[in-house]
């Protein structure tokens, strides 16, 4: 059964449940970034546990107040504005993907923001929770004026057409429906690298390996900075406890490893905020370490 936006939101009500969500705000000079919510994820927890050392990880999840069994990410879209640019990172599922997502418009709806306000999309990657709230129920682009940016690696792994007969059974709907999806604004895309600079003050970081061409981005005003994470560090708990770990979610997962370990790294010593698409509280704080490992600290809002 495919769940419509409105017949979810129709449904939270009666439950009592509120999707739409403006989790945090932070203000960078010039810069307003706010934290809203796309809604959330019930995933098995085996997706992102089952490469990991069971014995030890039990231990972990214990004391952190995660079950094994299930997870529930909440899903963290960040909106920038910047005089007469109002800027994406991702869009997020859509009523496709999961019927506990798919609430950003509500969500941007609460800020005063819509559809057609947005000048700027800026895509992490192209899995389905961050891709498929890009078009609206005609199959037409949901945000009709926005330009499209996307790193040079990730459009290409998901636009070869090989790509769906080699990720794998369990992701093979993922790869069909981004290219569906990004084949309809390849008129509107435009390609960036490590390093570019895609608006002033926002700098692409490449953090490949949860995809092929996975993307965070630095936000720098003077002395004041936060990353957009996107899913290279995908959850408050096993990622920052172990991150060397190879974790289900992941693709490339050696790969992933060492983009978390080195970001865990960077982010400590640099003391810099982050936002996590997935990160709990408002999806917004900082890397700390402790004697063997790193911790989340959330920043209060």
């Amino acid at each position: 059964m495919v769940f419509s936006r409105r017949r979810f939101l129709a449904g939270s009500a009666a439950l009592g449940m509120v999707p739409a969500a403006v989790h945090a705000q932070l203000v960078l000079q010039n810069l307003k970034l706010d934290v809203v919510s796309d809604g959330s994820l019930i995933l098995p927890g085996g997706f992102i546990f089952d490469p990991m050392p069971q014995d030890e990880l039990l231990p972990i999840l214990k004391t952190y107040g995660q079950d094994a069994d299930v997870l529930t990410p909440p899903c963290n879209v960040t909106l920038l504005r910047d005089g007469d640019r109002t800027v994406l990172f991702d869009v997020g599922s859509g009523p496709d993907f999961a019927p506990t997502a798919g609430m950003l418009l509500d969500s941007l709806d609460a800020l005063e923001v819509a559809p057609e306000d947005v000048t700027d999309i800026i895509f992490t990657h192209a899995h389905p929770d961050h891709l498929w709230g890009l078009l609206d129920d005609f199959d037409d682009p949901l945000f009709p004026d926005a330009r499209y940016l996307m790193g040079r690696d990730e459009w290409g792994y998901w636009m070869n057409p090989e790509t769906v007969d080699e990720i794998g059974e369990a992701r093979a709907s993922f790869a069909v429906g981004a290219r569906r999806r990004l084949e309809i604004i390849e008129d509107k895309i435009a390609f960036f690298d490590d390093g570019d600079e895609l608006l002033p003050g926002v700098a692409a970081r490449a953090t490949f390996g949860h995809t092929p061409g996975h993307m965070s981005f630095e936000v720098r005003q003077g002395s004041d900075s936060v990353m957009i994470l996107g899913d290279c560090i995908g959850n408050d708990h096993i990622a920052f406890a172990r991150p060397d770990w190879h974790s289900g979610s992941d693709q490339d997962l050696e790969l992933a490893a060492k983009t978390r370990v080195a970001l865990m790294d960077q982010l400590f010593h640099d003391k810099m905020r982050v936002i996590g698409f997935h990160l709990g509280g408002n999806g917004v704080g900082y890397v700390d370490k402790t004697a063997d490992s790193y911790v989340f600290v959330p920043e209060a809002g």
